[in-house]
C-alpha cells in the first residue's frame, strides 16, 4: 500500500471510528479529557505507523488498543504525580462497566453526557461536535461564527466542568428523558448539517459519516422516545435531506441546488420513509414542532417530480407557522427565498435586506442577495454579494458553484 493510500485510509477510518474510541474511552475512564487526548495520540500513531506497515486488518481494535494503552500510561504518570489512587485502579480494571440506560451503545451515552443540562446548549453543541462528530476545532468555530482560541476555551471548559461535577456518563432515566431530549436534538440537528453541508475548505464537501451517524443515533431517540413529535420530526427531516445527497455535488465537485438536482437520483426509499413519518404527525393533530414543520417543507419539496410542481405557496404558509414558534434570521431569510417563487425576486430582495445587520457575516445571505440580484439583472450588485459568499463560504463545492454563477454575469 503506498503512503497516499494509507493516509485516505486514515481519513476514512477516522471518520468512522473517531466516535466510536472516544466513547469506548469515555466508558472505562470516566474522562472526556482523558478520551480525546487518547484517541488523538492512537490516530496521529496511526498517521506515522500505516504508511510504512500498512493498514491493520480491523483498524477500528487497533486504533481503541493504541488508546486504551495511552489512557493508561497518562493517569499511570498522573497517579504517581497526584497519588490519584482511584483513578490508578482503572489501569488493573479490565471489566467493562454494566450497561446503563434503555439501550446499550456507547455512543448515545456520549451524547447525552456532553448534552448534560449543566452545560449551556451552545456548550453541549459544541462539546458534542467534537467527541461524537470528531469535528476540528477550526471547523467547530466556524459552525458558531466564533474565533477558534475562543471556541477551544469553551469546550475545555465543558470538559473541566463534566468532571467537577461528575456528570454521569449514561443515558437518564425514562422520567428524564424528556427535559434531556431537546437538547440532544439540536445537537443532533447540527451534526447532521456539518455532514450535509461541511464547513471545512479541507474536508470532503458532502460528509455522509456525519449525516449517517446523526441519522442512527436519532433512530436509537425514537425508539427511546417513539410518541415524541420533535424526535420523530428530526428524524423525518433527515431522511428527507439525506435522500438528495448523492445529487448534490456534480461530477466535477461542484454544489447542485434543488432547481437543477436530477430527481431520479433522489433515494425512493428514504423519501417514503420521511413521508410517512410526516404524514403520522399531522395525523396525530397536534401542534408541530420545529422539526416537524421543517421535515413538512422537506416534505413538500420531494413531492414534486420537477421543480415547477412545487406548491410554493404550501411552503411559505410553513415558513410562516415556522417563524412563529422559531422567530430566527435564518429562517427569515429561507422564506425569504420561497417567496422569491411567488411574488418575485423584488419583493424578496427588499425583505433580504432587511437581515443584513443579522447575517452580514453568514455566506448564505450574501448568495441569496447574489442570486435575487443576477434574477434582477443588477450584475455589479450581483458580483459583489457573489465576492462576499464565496470569501465566507467554507464549503468546496458550495465555493465552486458560487464562483460560476458570478462569473456567468454579464
Amino acid at each position: 500500500m503506498s503512503a497516499v493510500d494509507a493516509q485516505q485510509a486514515i481519513i476514512q477510518v477516522h471518520h468512522e471510528e473517531w466516535a466510536r474510541v472516544v466513547a469506548a474511552l469515555t466508558r472505562r475512564f470516566g474522562d472526556l479529557d482523558i478520551a480525546e487526548e487518547a484517541a488523538a495520540e492512537a490516530f496521529a500513531i496511526a498517521v506515522e505507523r500505516w504508511p510504512a506497515d500498512g493498514v491493520p486488518p480491523n483498524p477500528g481494535a487497533w486504533l481503541t488498543t493504541t488508546a486504551n494503552r495511552k489512557a493508561i500510561d497518562r493517569i499511570r504518570r498522573e497517579s504517581k504525580r497526584d497519588d490519584k489512587h482511584k483513578e490508578a485502579q482503572i489501569v488493573y480494571d479490565d471489566d467493562p462497566p454494566e450497561p446503563l440506560g434503555a439501550i446499550d451503545d456507547d455512543r448515545l451515552r456520549l451524547i447525552f453526557t456532553c448534552c448534560h443540562p449543566a452545560l449551556s446548549l451552545e456548550t453541549r453543541v459544541a462539546l458534542t461536535l467534537r467527541m461524537v462528530g470528531g469535528l476540528t476545532m477550526p471547523e467547530i468555530a466556524r459552525a458558531f461564527l466564533v474565533q477558534e482560541s475562543a471556541m477551544g476555551q469553551r469546550i475545555t471548559r465543558a470538559k473541566a466542568k463534566i468532571k467537577a461535577a461528575r456528570i454521569p456518563y449514561r443515558v437518564p432515566s425514562a422520567e428524564d428523558l424528556p427535559t434531556r431530549v431537546s437538547g440532544v436534538l439540536s445537537v443532533l440537528f447540527l451534526v447532521f448539517n456539518e455532514g450535509y453541508l461541511a464547513t471545512g475548505p479541507d474536508t470532503d464537501p458532502v460528509r455522509h459519516e456525519l449525516t449517517a451517524e446523526a441519522i442512527r443515533l436519532t433512530r436509537l431517540i425514537r425508539a427511546l422516545m417513539p410518541a415524541d413529535g420533535e424526535v420523530a420530526g428530526l428524524l423525518a427531516l433527515m431522511l428527507l435531506t439525506e435522500a438528495r445527497r448523492t445529487a448534490r455535488v456534480s461530477a466535477t465537485g461542484e454544489l447542485v441546488p434543488l432547481d437543477e438536482q436530477d430527481r431520479g437520483a433522489w433515494d425512493a426509499a428514504l423519501i417514503a420513509e420521511g413521508h410517512r413519518l410526516v404524514r403520522e404527525r399531522l395525523a396525530a393533530g397536534l401542534a408541530p414542532g420545529r422539526y416537524q414543520i421543517l421535515a413538512a417543507i422537506n416534505a413538500v419539496h420531494t413531492s414534486a417530480r420537477d421543480i415547477r410542481d412545487t406548491d410554493w405557496s404550501q411552503v411559505v404558509a410553513l415558513y410562516d407557522q415556522l417563524i412563529r414558534i422559531d422567530p430566527s434570521a435564518i429562517v427569515a431569510l429561507n422564506r425569504a427565498i420561497a417567496v422569491a417563487e411567488l411574488d418575485g425576486p423584488e419583493v424578496s430582495l427588499a425583505a433580504v435586506d432587511r437581515l443584513d445587520d443579522k447575517l452580514a457575516g453568514y455566506h448564505a445571505y450574501h448568495a441569496t442577495r447574489a442570486d435575487l440580484l443576477r434574477r434582477l439583472c443588477r450584475s455589479e450588485e450581483a458580483r459583489a454579494a457573489y465576492d462576499r459568499a464565496i470569501e465566507l463560504a467554507g464549503n468546496t463545492a458550495e465555493t465552486a458553484h458560487l464562483t460560476r454563477r458570478r462569473d456567468q454575469l454579464g
